[in-house]
């Protein structure tokens, strides 16, 4: 394996600068943070992690390369992200001004009945696995930092774990960043005002997915 420091540092800012950007997983991990708190939003975290490594892991293996042959997969993957991100944008909108939690997150508190731990866990893979043009980006950008002379699965092993240690440390920012966002939304009009962006960011990012062509 014969990727240099250099190399890999390079793949190190791209990647941080890429994944600190807002975008729907990182909307969505805040939101879960302001709901219910920065501890139990690392449920929505995992979900959303596990569906990046898996996209990544597909994308080092080749998929990418059968969705640009078959496109109506690509286009099934495509409109349940449209979908869904849609959906989201709604659930938010409608809910607009909710009451939220504002306790102490330190202490270990359940999950309310109605949100499981496996809820907001399913919650955050659906926003991550629903995404294909995270499957077409690195299909397009990982590759860039490989040597084809050196063994690649090695190389491709070191991209996926460090784009997902970035990942992760921006979710916890996102998240710490919902938290203390959180006791300034006490105020009906300025939790409603929230979900209402926050619901019309959803949905744009929803229409956006509609120009993602393979």
């Amino acid at each position: 394996m014969h990727m240099t420091l250099h190399a890999w540092w390079l793949f190190v800012v791209a990647v941080f600068l890429l994944c600190g950007t807002p975008g729907p997983n990182m909307l969505h991990v805040m939101t879960r943070s302001i709901a219910f708190g920065a501890r139990r939003s690392v449920a929505a975290m995992a979900g959303c992690l596990t569906a990046l490594v898996l996209v990544l892991a597909a994308s080092a293996a080749g998929v990418s390369a059968l969705l640009a042959a078959w496109p109506r997969v690509f286009d099934v993957l495509r409109y349940a992200g449209v979908t869904y991100l849609i959906f989201l944008g709604i659930k938010a909108w409608r809910g607009a001004g909710s009451p939220i939690d504002v306790g102490d997150d330190t202490s270990p508190v359940a999950l309310p009945p109605s949100v499981s731990a496996w809820r907001l866990y399913r919650g955050g893979f659906v926003i991550g696995i629903s995404n294909p043009k995270l499957l077409l980006f690195a299909a397009a950008f990982l590759p860039q930092f490989v040597d084809r002379a050196s063994p690649q699965a090695p190389q491709f092993a070191i991209l996926v774990v460090t784009f997902a240690a970035v990942e992760s440390f921006w979710y916890g920012v996102y998240a710490a960043g919902g938290r203390t966002l959180a006791r300034y939304l006490t105020r009906p009009a300025l939790r409603r005002a929230f979900d209402r962006v926050t619901g019309a960011i959803f949905v744009g990012f929803g229409l956006a997915l509609l120009r993602v062509r393979a």
